[in-house]
């Protein structure tokens, strides 16, 4: 987990994670118009080991994510590669959510839920003055959220559910990388990940053209990384490509145009496109990337941005074309 996101954990009674909760109006979290993201409010933890009150069991617990949510898409992408489809249940919500949150299709078959709100106030019925956020992890034996701390989710999973990990799964977060997939992930999550809400949310000129400089610059910076190897770090697929993934996918549909992130869009960039497109030749990325939910999740929940609602047909991208990036490492 990078540093910018431990500091998410400190503040108590507020949450992040997912697009912030509006319709109409402007996010909550804004500072000089600036959007500074709220800190997550459960932080529980699920170990192998037993130290915690939520031991790693298989059939205990659900994950809960929105298709179009760049953080909950990486925790299902990690599920995914580690074969723990049938070790963690799925849960998932509508792409279009109103007032009152992200809403599920139909009743959850698990838990009951209508609106993961219930789920949030069944665990703490204080609950009200943040927002209901996915992804979040539901405990089926106490009836309660163990964590909604996005951060956590993917490495816990890979940290604490080792013994029910298919026996060909990668090790996605080793010992040996982790201070360099930290130090990645760090600048991945201040400048791209959450960069471009910070681009996308601004209502200040100067907290806009902060954002897209640095998102721009981190972005030249990844190209020239990728330029003699395949990925991110000790050149094999760890948590820090997820990370970086689930913001790419969404770059040319949403944030460029949407969040006024249109210096260059991610197919002028040969290395990091190539790189996007070599992840999601892998079905765990394919599968689980739903551009149709992304789009009409954005354009249609951020009125006070389009407030039209009208959802773009472009723009026309080629996710499957061949790339050549296997000559830089193995798969």
């Amino acid at each position: 987990m990078s540093a910018q996101e431990k500091t998410q954990e400190n503040a108590p009674g507020t949450a992040s994670g997912g697009a912030a909760q509006m319709t109409s109006g402007v996010p909550k979290e804004l500072k000089a118009g600036r959007f500074v993201r709220q800190p997550n409010r459960f932080t529980g933890r699920i170990t192998a080991d037993g130290s915690s009150p939520y031991p790693a069991e298989a059939g205990r617990y659900r994950l809960l994510v929105s298709y179009a949510c760049p953080w909950a898409h990486r925790s299902m992408i990690v599920r995914r590669l580690l074969g723990l489809e049938d070790v963690i249940t799925l849960g998932v919500v509508d792409p279009i959510r109103d007032e009152r949150g992200w809403r599920f299709p139909e009743p959850d078959p698990v838990t009951g839920a209508t609106f993961l709100s219930e789920l949030y106030l069944a665990t703490d019925p204080g609950y009200t003055s943040s927002r209901f956020t996915v992804p979040c992890v539901w405990d089926t034996t106490t009836g309660r959220l163990v964590t909604n701390d996005f951060p956590h989710i993917t490495t816990m999973f890979e940290t604490e559910f080792g013994a029910f990990h298919r026996p060909d799964a990668p090790d996605l977060y080793p010992e040996k990388l982790r201070p360099e997939i930290d130090e990645v992930n760090d600048l991945v999550y201040t400048t791209v990940n959450n960069g471009v809400y910070m681009a996308g949310f601004a209502r200040a000129q100067d907290a806009y053209e902060e954002a897209v400089d640095a998102l721009f610059t981190t972005l030249d910076r990844l190209e020239e990384r990728l330029a003699g190897q395949r990925y991110l770090v000790g050149n094999r697929l760890t948590e820090a490509d997820v990370r970086l993934y689930t913001t790419l996918a969404r770059f040319d549909a949403v944030y460029h145009g949407h969040f006024k992130c249109n210096l260059r869009r991610l197919v002028d960039y040969p290395n990091l496109w190539g790189y996007a497109r070599d992840l999601y030749s892998r079905p765990e990325f394919a599968d689980t990337t739903d551009f149709d939910q992304i789009k009409r999740h954005y354009y249609v929940t951020h009125k006070f941005i389009n407030p039209s609602g009208i959802v773009p047909k472009g723009p026309i991208t080629d996710w499957t074309a061949p790339h050549d990036r296997a000559r830089l490492g193995p798969v």
